[in-house]
């Protein structure tokens, strides 16, 4: 959980916490409101901190253990409704590849919550109580329930055991999928963390579209093209999803943005664009090359992982540097003083 920290007055300085002559200020840390005549003689001070430390808590999640959680989380997912897609129109190999690799996935994504947890029972805790109002507790449930019948539906079709009840987990895992898929990116816009919570609209469907591209490539890059039809097509709606949508989050983002287009993290962002547009372009006009096909499946993925990871960082920047909590709250006050 986050919370504001409070620095001491800097006595040095002078200065007491408190606002004093400011442009739009009062003197006593209130807004006043701007005459419509009145002349900005100063400009508006920049804004720092105490001491230059963060105004919240970033979140104690650590990599790679959350964001491979993340990415893990999503192609188990979207691989369970591409499972149940292709056991209905009757590509076998196509379900047997999406139902194997769902529970790997989801298998590997546990491991990488308890790593990071601490302590399996920690996740046991999780739910001794459902509270639909809060991400974390919905996940969990979803994740009680999705892994038993993901592995159930995968186990029956290795084995050959009980077939009809595998269909029956196979359908249950394409149900709850979308949610798996998409769940963590409501959990990460729940935060304080100001690079997520503003992003809170366009991030499912980035996560989505992320978490198909990657089953779709996935399914693309282990089968020849005759036998993969349902994947290039998820992988196809996912791409341009992704690509749609991280457009609107970073124009909505404003300022915010920044970490996201910059220094370290700007270029893993930058890249998994790139995989996911030659990733779209390689599933459109190669659909009958087996080389071309299993690239463009082996960038969708990479694509996937890049972009949670790029997501990971770029938000935690903003937790870390005071100046993306306090700017964007200082506009919106500004707009509203405009506005009365």
């Amino acid at each position: 959980m986050t919370q504001v920290e409070n620095g001491p007055p800097d006595r040095a300085s002078g200065h007491d916490g408190r606002s004093h002559g400011a442009p739009g200020h009062d003197g006593r840390g209130g807004h006043r409101r701007r005459r419509r005549d009145e002349q900005l003689m100063v400009p508006d001070a920049e804004f720092t901190s105490y001491y230059g430390r963060p105004v919240i808590k970033e979140p104690a999640w650590g990599a790679p253990d959350v964001p491979g959680y993340l990415f893990l989380g999503g192609l188990a997912g979207a691989s369970s409704v591409l499972a149940a897609g292709a056991t209905v129109s009757g590509y076998g190999e196509l379900a047997r590849v999406a139902k194997v690799t769902a529970l790997g996935a989801i298998s590997l994504s546990a491991v990488a919550l308890v790593r990071d947890l601490g302590r399996p029972e920690r996740f046991a805790n999780m739910l001794r109580v459902f509270k639909p109002s809060s991400p974390m507790s919905v996940g969990s449930w979803l994740l009680a329930a999705y892994g038993p019948v993901a592995g159930a539906a995968a186990v029956s079709e290795v084995t050959g055991i009980l077939p009809a009840a595998g269909t029956a987990a196979t359908i249950g895992a394409g149900l709850l999928g979308p949610g798996i898929a998409t769940y963590t990116a409501a959990l990460i816009c729940d935060t304080a963390v100001p690079g997520w919570h503003a992003g809170y609209r366009e991030m499912p469907y980035v996560f989505a579209g992320s978490a198909a591209g990657a089953a779709g490539g996935l399914g693309m890059l282990a089968l020849g093209p005759a036998d993969t039809r349902p994947a290039r097509t998820l992988a196809t709606l996912g791409a341009a999803t992704e690509l749609v949508a991280k457009r609107l989050l970073l124009r909505r983002l404003g300022d915010l943005a920044e970490p996201y287009e910059s220094g370290r993290t700007g270029a893993m962002l930058r890249t998994a664009e790139a995989l996911t547009a030659g990733g779209l372009a390689g599933t459109l006009l190669g659909r009958r090359s087996r080389l071309v096909s299993a690239l463009s499946g082996a960038s969708l993925v990479a694509a996937s992982a890049l972009t949670r990871f790029g997501i990971f960082e770029a938000g935690m920047a903003t937790a870390r540097d005071p100046k993306y909590t306090i700017v964007p709250q200082r506009q919106r006050l500004d707009r509203q003083s405009a506005a009365e």
